[in-house]
């Protein structure tokens, strides 16, 4: 296939089944935008937000609301090794602060962290997290959860591409993103470094 048979995307419009959107990358921008206009609950998650759109295109009943977790207390500085995670803990900028200031420049907040904290439950301290952090170091990176899309397509695009420069990559998700799913195959080798404005 031709880059030039590729379809333009339909905008997102009252009229557009839930078939043809799920075919089509949304920013969450489009999807919140939507669905305040439609009166849709436009709070959550994008995935969440996405269901709901789907739901109101096709006329069924939408899923839900998730399940939200409370957050509790939240900690402040200062803060040290001994300073208990309270449950609830977010992965807040003042964790991160903090955590970058013991860990150094390569610390962020994996899946493995973010799994940490949010098991959280009053027991483990911040001493417990470097530990963490220093166990989950060097395996396997394990799954990028679905929500995090560009950092999934990411982590395969430098597989394929291993000399590739993050320029490269970003212009092959700007591509990616722009196909229909069922077009993405097609085009998502080195190749599609390529743009389509």
């Amino acid at each position: 296939m031709r880059e030039t048979d590729i379809p333009e995307r339909p905008g997102l419009e009252k009229d557009t089944g839930g078939t043809e959107f799920a075919r089509w990358y949304w920013t969450k921008e489009e999807l919140v935008a939507f669905a305040r206009t439609h009166r849709l609950p436009a709070a959550g998650g994008k995935q969440e937000i996405a269901a709901r759109v789907a739901a109101f295109l096709d006329g069924t009943d939408a899923p839900p609301p998730a399940a939200r977790r409370k957050a509790g207390k939240q900690l402040v500085p200062p803060l040290s090794a001994a300073t208990v995670v309270p449950e609830g803990q977010r992965c807040s900028q003042v964790l991160r602060a903090w955590l970058h200031g013991e860990l150094g420049p390569g610390f962020h907040f994996d899946a493995a962290m973010r799994g940490f904290f949010a098991a959280a439950d009053g027991t483990t301290t911040l001493g417990d997290a470097l530990a963490h952090w220093a166990a989950t170091r060097g395996g396997d990176p394990g799954e990028v959860a679905p929500q995090f899309e560009l950092n999934r397509f990411s982590r395969q695009w430098h597989r394929r591409n291993p000399g590739g420069t993050r320029g490269q990559m970003l212009a092959a998700w700007m591509l990616h993103r722009s196909l229909p799913v069922d077009l993405r195959g097609e085009f998502s080798g080195s190749e599609s470094a390529r743009s389509r404005g």
